[in-house]
């Protein structure tokens, strides 16, 4: 609201500057003879992100219908940017906010949501969807118990979808002056790949869900990825897969699945070569959007939505020693991990935690170094094909002669201990060996090697020393 003066808009209150972000064309980092790509830059919302749109939108709505009484609470189960966006809206409406958050969420978030003055509940991240301690789970029980409680749901919330619709779609089209021929966006919820989409496919425009590589969205395991707030894990011990009632999978005319290894090299690289300061999600984005256009060519016009700023996630994408320990990244020293425990084997034996000690014996053999076999959550199948596992995925380990005697009938699982330490493959030697060994590591002792943050091979502590 407000006049418009020489100097730019005048707003009322912050929520008025919700909208209305920056298209950026990328130069540097385009694929030659691709069609250009400019990115949306929805972390110039004044909450720092793309959710500001819809926590605005929830808010408003729930108003109108009285679901939301004046002075009541504000519950949401959130990876993060929901959160920041509800708290700000909280905090200038007048609203009382508490956040279920998951473990794996940054610092950085968690800093945010206290600042706005929000309350937040940190629940772990990993666990099947009718454990009581899962995101959702547990904020619904939280605004159900409190006092003119309201949850937001923004995975069932119609407001959602139909802000980006309302919006985000028709400012794209605007500013490219309908140029635009495909438009690449990640699905969390699924709300601006649906909302957006669906204006602009009214338009002829291609819709492209970007999506991590194991994400169940794009036919994945549904293991965990290391990109935030995008994508959908399953974890293998939930009864029943359910994906976000606001996620229209009709809308996406096909997904482009992104490892993440690409996706947070890219974000580096956006940050490097662009000089854009952009989170992981907005590298899935991008990693997607180039491939795009490659295969489109000169005539056409590629969009891609970039949710957030890397500002949020300078303790993991932008930590030269985060990404190193867990093999998104070579370290500058030499030798590397690689170079020390030399060609191995592709395929890592591991023993689901539910198969019994005698199924063991008989399917995996002598296991690895030491005859110690990691234990790891079991998944039906592996969604590129080979034998990786996510490091979460991993949640302990047996040695085969300990298991000795034990009753044949019972679970590996139940007998299993800590899980193996890691390291990155990038890593340099000499740094992951005194790492381990102030841990405490013996030279026996198993050691997981990590490419992209999966595992990829065993070895034990004494390989690393040449």
């Amino acid at each position: 609201m407000g006049a418009d003066g020489d100097g730019g808009p005048v707003h009322g209150s912050v929520l008025d500057g919700i909208g209305a972000t920056p298209l950026v064309r990328l130069n540097r980092i385009v694929p030659e003879g691709g069609a250009p790509v400019w990115v949306k830059t929805e972390w110039a919302n004044p909450g720092g992100s793309v959710k500001d749109r819809a926590a605005l939108a929830m808010v408003l709505d729930a108003e109108a219908s009285g679901a939301l009484a004046p002075g009541g609470t504000i519950v949401e189960g959130t990876s993060g940017n929901t959160g920041i966006g509800l708290a700000m809206v909280a905090a200038a409406r007048g609203y009382r906010a508490v956040f279920v958050v998951p473990d794996r969420t940054t610092p950085e978030k968690l800093a945010l949501l206290g600042a706005y003055g929000a309350e937040v509940v940190p629940t772990p991240g990993l666990v099947p969807r009718e454990d009581p301690r899962h995101v959702q789970q547990l904020a619904a029980r939280i605004a159900a118990e409190t006092p003119d409680g309201w949850l937001a749901d923004q995975y069932a919330n119609p407001a959602n979808p139909d802000v980006h619709e309302r919006t985000t779609g028709p400012e794209i089209w605007a500013q490219t002056g309908g140029r635009i021929t495909h438009l690449v966006a990640g699905a969390g919820t699924g709300g601006t790949v649906t909302g957006a989409g669906r204006h602009l496919r009214r338009h002829g425009v291609e819709i492209v869900a970007a999506d991590p590589w194991t994400s169940r969205y794009g036919g994945g395991d549904g293991s965990p990825y290391y990109v935030e707030a995008v994508g959908h894990y399953l974890h293998p011990l939930t009864g029943a897969d359910s994906w976000p009632a606001v996620y229209d999978t009709a809308v996406p005319d096909r997904t482009e699945r992104v490892g993440d290894g690409e996706s947070l090299r890219t974000v580096r690289r956006l940050a490097r070569e662009e000089g854009l300061l952009v989170g992981g999600s907005a590298g899935l984005a991008v990693a997607a959007a180039l491939r795009v256009s490659a295969a489109a060519g000169p005539d056409g016009l590629v969009v891609a939505v970039l949710p957030d700023s890397g500002r949020i996630y300078l303790s993991k994408y932008f930590d030269d020693a985060w990404l190193t320990t867990l093999g998104f990244l070579d370290a500058a020293e030499e030798p590397l991990v690689r170079d020390v425990i030399g060609p191995h084997e592709p395929g890592l034996r591991v023993a689901p935690a539910t198969v019994t000690i005698g199924e063991l014996h008989a399917e995996v053999g002598p296991g690895g170094p030491g005859g110690a076999v990691p234990v790891v959550l079991p998944r039906a199948t592996d969604a590129d094909g080979t034998a990786t596992w996510s490091v979460p995925d991993v949640i302990g380990c047996v040695r085969l002669g300990e298991l000795a005697g034990l009753p044949a009938a019972d679970r590996v699982g139940v007998h299993a201990g800590p899980p193996p330490p890691t390291v990155g493959h990038g890593e340099a030697a000499a740094t992951a060996a005194a790492r381990l060994d102030d841990a405490g590591v013996d030279p026996q002792d198993p050691v997981l090697v990590l490419v992209d943050g999966r595992g990829v091979t065993q070895i034990e502590r004494a390989a690393l020393d040449g």
